[in-house]
């Protein structure tokens, strides 16, 4: 059973009792993607980490030409 079909039959089910109808899939997801990325800053700032261009300086560091010696 694909999602799609699941919450067809979580919302016909939830009229039947009269219940609110669920969330539609994905609906939350860009607001679940921000809370991770909330989390991870917090954790960084937690140890010590720089909060923030942590991977734009990593990749930085990757492309960087190095000096020949």
């Amino acid at each position: 059973m694909s999602i799609t079909q699941q919450y067809l039959l979580d919302s016909h089910r939830a009229r039947q009792h009269g219940e609110p109808a669920p969330p539609a899939p994905g609906r939350h997801d860009v607001a679940l993607i921000r809370e991770l990325r909330e989390h991870r800053r917090f954790r960084a700032v937690l140890a010590g980490r720089p909060a923030h261009g942590r991977l734009r300086h990593a990749l930085a560091r990757l492309l960087r030409p190095r000096a020949l010696g």
